[in-house]
């Protein structure tokens, strides 16, 4: 995405790694501690009642917003990366996407309905630009055969999951002591610390990245930015006519409509490059194969997005969090997903080798199907947590940290895998395609997940063991069902030749 270098830098200052990681790192560690730790606010505060400084929303649509939030922000990196690789070079969308996500937490923190919204508008925007090209930048900072990328990406991904944590803490506590304003104020900081440091340490990239990779023609430039600047119109104008009252909008049509939308973009997309493209035999069915690990990271996203929905509310709703006096804040157990992740995360890694050594090799599809499976069990302990919270009392934390772990147990068996498939089973001309339409899979079921968690309600916590049922039936099956057919497609997995994987995953 972004343009790459033959060469390894010289400077490996970095725990034995480029000194330009270092920039990367702290900039993508500050900027998810302002995602997440303000992710993790966001249905809390859009449900809380208005008299108690929140926006009194029905989960239903609350869900449905935090759907379409997450949703979008994983869509806008496919323009992102366009934009870098076509119009301003990836250092400029660095900075200019960092910069617009700051101003988003800024207009958060003002306690105004209107620039709540707006704020939400901007961290889309921002996202968009800077999370694919400073992701496809940390690759671009070695060369082909330089040994040191896999581990690069790995310690890469630790910034990822360190400033999710610090996010979570941070935000979580000034949320219950300060109030949801302080926290999103907090998130604003954390950017404004990313892009400073990333401004000052900005001559350890060397000039990578400084120019677009494929620019466009003059005139295609002048199109292009008119063709933004167009759209950008289109946005405020819509936002302005539903915030003046002129057009009535239901948030749960709107993402059911989006969801829709992106299927079809994604399933046309893929049936044009496997029907209609100039593909061999085996370049299709290594994309059939591949397809597989599309439908089930959908399914698993659907699923793992509840965090911040539907088990978040559990959380603030019906779980014990009292140690004492202190009250611990609801988002601190979404921070467990990131520790278990920094704690699992070597000892999956050697689990792939050492099975490997033993002569046993589960293909990419039956990986992905167990970490569909083991993912849903998540949701058969929610269905014996919710049964305990029926009864009236507030239910211990360990249910939630236990679906937590088994979510991560799951999101390591899924997610770097698929990011590996996509490397490996799409044909080679075709990759960068291919990684973009796989996102969208983060996009729907992000969506999906906002739907699902419409259902929640604290009014009617009677039906909820039944809900966390259904969603485990149903994903339990879809894994033994892409199981099925992934021990079909075994054999086409191995039908093109390896490319070095990707370490990083949806995160």
């Amino acid at each position: 995405m972004l343009e790459t270098t033959k060469t390894t830098l010289s400077n490996a200052e970095f725990f034995g790694h480029p000194a330009g990681l270092s920039t990367l790192f702290f900039t993508e560690m500050w900027e998810r501690m302002s995602y997440y730790g303000m992710r993790a606010l966001l249905v809390l505060f859009m449900t809380l009642h208005m008299q108690e400084g929140g926006l009194g929303l029905t989960v239903a649509s609350a869900t449905a917003i935090y759907g379409l939030y997450t949703g979008a922000v994983y869509f806008f990196g496919l323009p992102g990366g366009w934009i870098a690789d076509r119009l301003i070079g990836g250092q400029k969308a660095i900075w200019y996407g960092g910069v617009i996500i700051m101003l988003g937490h800024i207009l958060l923190a003002i306690p105004n309905t209107t620039t709540f919204f707006i704020g939400l508008i901007f961290i889309i925007l921002g996202t968009g630009l800077l999370k694919p090209n400073i992701g496809a930048l940390v690759g671009s900072l070695y060369n082909q055969e330089d040994s040191r990328r896999d581990a690069g990406y790995a310690l890469y991904y630790m910034g990822i999951n360190i400033g999710s944590i610090i996010g979570y803490i941070v935000c979580g506590w000034l949320q219950v002591y300060k109030g949801y304003h302080w926290a999103f104020g907090a998130a604003a900081i954390g950017m404004g610390l990313g892009l400073i440091q990333f401004k000052l340490t900005l001559y350890k990239l060397e000039g990578m990245a400084t120019s677009p990779t494929q620019p466009l023609t003059r005139a295609g430039q002048k199109n292009s930015k008119l063709g933004i600047i167009a759209f950008l119109f289109f946005l405020l104008l819509f936002i302005a006519l539903i915030l003046f009252g002129k057009i009535a909008v239901n948030p749960i049509s709107i993402a059911q409509y989006v969801a829709t939308l992106i299927t079809i973009i994604f399933l046309g997309y893929y049936a044009a490059i496997l029907f209609f493209m100039d593909l061999d035999l085996n370049e299709r069915k290594s994309l059939i194969a591949l397809f597989l690990i599309c439908l089930a990271s959908t399914l698993f996203w659907a699923g793992a997005e509840q965090a911040g929905s539907s088990l978040n509310l559990f959380g603030r709703d019906f779980t014990n969090r009292l140690i004492g006096s202190f009250e611990i804040p609801t988002s601190w157990f979404q921070s467990a997903n990131s520790f278990f992740i920094i704690i699992l995360s070597p000892f999956f890694a050697a689990l792939w080798v050492n099975l490997g050594k033993n002569l046993i090799r589960p293909n990419y599809g039956l990986k992905c199907a167990a970490g569909l499976i083991i993912m849903s069990s998540g949701f058969v302990v929610m269905f014996f947590a919710t049964q305990a919270a029926i009864s009236g009392f507030s239910v211990a934390p360990y249910w939630l940290i236990t679906t937590y772990f088994l979510h991560t147990v799951g999101e390591l068996c899924l997610s770097p895998v698929a990011l590996s498939a996509v490397s490996r089973l799409s044909p080679k001309r075709l990759a960068g395609q291919m990684m973009g339409v796989f996102t969208l899979t983060y996009s729907i079921g992000s969506l999906v997940a906002g739907l699902i968690a419409g259902e929640f309600d604290a009014e009617s916590i009677d039906q909820m063991p039944n809900l966390y049922l259904q969603i485990s039936f149903f994903l339990t099956l879809s894994g033994i069902g892409i199981a099925i057919f992934a021990t079909r497609t075994r054999n086409w997995e191995s039908l093109l030749e390896e490319p070095t994987p990707p370490l990083e995953t949806k995160r």
